[in-house]
């Protein structure tokens, strides 16, 4: 599972003119799902992301959490995250779950974040989205599970 997740002040999605999702303060998770993720990296994903300490404290120093801070998550879906640009020009996404999988686990996540206490925005899978962010810093991560 790979996550680029980027800190921002609002951010929201929106499909065929219809705003799907939107977050004030947190964090804009763009979500791939490889071929052989399961569960497990779901779980280890969704308590990685809520307790990463990306946010200021006090002091300025980035020390505090998503649960810390009571901010959100806006999730989108993002196969592309899996693209392999090694050979060629036209990128192969072999190594991206197929949608059956990939649906279930992306939902799995949705639904591990919620239960973590933090407010979830989505965009709709396998459609496409127009996704618009404020990043804020900027601070953008790539994450991979084990």
């Amino acid at each position: 599972m790979r996550a680029l997740v980027q800190r921002v002040s609002q951010a929201s999605v929106t499909v065929a003119g219809e705003v799907t999702g939107q977050i004030e303060q947190g964090l804009l998770v763009l979500l791939g799902v490889g071929h052989d993720d399961t569960p497990k990296q779901v779980a280890w994903m969704a308590e990685k992301l809520t307790g990463l300490r990306i946010f200021d404290d006090a002091d300025g120093k980035m020390n505090l959490s998503l649960t810390d801070v009571g901010g959100a998550m806006l999730v989108v879906s993002q196969f592309t995250l899996f693209g392999d640009c090694k050979k060629g020009k036209r990128p192969s996404f072999i190594n991206a779950a197929p949608p059956e999988l990939a649906v279930e686990l992306y939902e799995q996540f949705v639904t591990a974040v919620r239960e973590r206490g933090i407010e979830v925005g989505t965009g709709r899978f396998r459609e496409h989205m127009d996704v618009a962010l404020v990043n804020d810093g900027p601070v953008t991560l790539w994450i991979e599970s084990p």
